[in-house]
């Protein structure tokens, strides 16, 4: 499985903020915007991450992630030249998505959901659409269903929505990805949609919709960003969780150990993220230590 995050845009909807500096570095909170569409693909297990973004940008989103093996990741950069649609993603990654299924989640997207992304990542469907029930489903690409509640046909924006389902920012399609949006025709704004993409699938009966529970935020506009600032800093001062640590949710993957944990904590040391780490840090070696001494128990020593 391979995951893209597609950050490229100008992010028109946040300027003047967004003059210097890309939408996705913007602070959610206490975190880079990138974060947290990076963590859930991290929390569906998925290793090889191939960031999307613009000329101006992609070299920030290097210097933040690297190779992406501190937090245990095969880390991917790709230039979008020029803003072509959603779908576009599939066809300047194709070098890099070959036979393999791929998940697609937007960079201004922020989900916190209890809903099990990797159950569903894991089945290889050969397409899979995370829908989310809005008051303002004529904003978004909505589900339409038949009689029988079977998903026909996504329509964008419609003015009369024939449901309140959004389809969310994150997408899952198998590797005959590349072949259709390579097939599409530019929409009247002159971009490869992805609800094109999506209706491909739908039309021949291949595409599985979920409903997603908890949070899905878009952080695209001033209000959006703001929202989802205030969303994650009550969850995390209520419930005492830190959402979208990325160092956490590779080590809860067993994609990095302690060695990692301990660079990390000294990079973030003095602050309330290198705290954070600091906890589950002690955490792994108490537990590292209630191990050892079962291994001794039964041992016999």
């Amino acid at each position: 499985m391979k995951g893209i995050i597609l950050s490229g845009g100008l992010g028109t909807r946040l300027r003047p903020i967004t003059s210097v500096v890309s939408k996705q570095l913007l602070p959610v909170y206490d975190k880079p915007m990138i974060y947290y569409p990076l963590s859930i693909l991290l929390s569906a297990g998925i290793k090889d991450i191939i960031l999307v973004s613009n000329e101006h940008s992609l070299p920030m989103f290097k210097e933040l992630f690297g190779n992406g093996s501190r937090i245990g990741v095969n880390m991917e950069y790709v230039l979008q030249p020029k803003p072509e649609g959603i779908a576009q993603s599939f066809i300047l990654t194709e070098h890099l998505i070959k036979d393999d299924y791929v998940t697609l989640i937007l960079g201004d997207n922020i989900f916190h959901t209890t809903s099990s992304l990797s159950d569903v990542l894991s089945l290889r469907n050969k397409c899979s659409l995370f829908g989310y029930q809005v008051s303002n489903p004529s904003q978004y690409g909505v589900a339409v269903f038949d009689k029988n509640g079977k998903l026909t046909e996504i329509q964008e924006k419609p003015s009369t929505p024939p449901s309140n389902i959004a389809i969310t920012g994150l997408y899952m399609y198998d590797s005959t990805v590349v072949e259709r949006a390579k097939a599409l025709k530019p929409s009247k704004r002159g971009e490869l949609e992805i609800t094109d993409l999506s209706n491909s699938y739908i039309s021949e009966g291949s595409a599985h919709l979920y409903t997603l529970n908890g949070a899905w935020l878009d952080m695209g506009s001033p209000e959006g960003l703001l929202q989802a600032s205030n969303y994650v800093q009550t969850i995390q001062d209520r419930q005492g969780v830190k959402i979208g640590c990325l160092e956490e949710i590779a080590h809860i993957n067993k994609m990095i150990g302690a060695s990692e944990l301990q660079s990390a904590y000294e990079f973030h040391k003095g602050t309330e993220y290198g705290e954070h780490i600091k906890k589950i840090l002690y955490k792994h070696y108490e537990d590292t230590k209630k191990e050892y001494s079962k291994v001794i128990a039964i041992r016999g020593y």
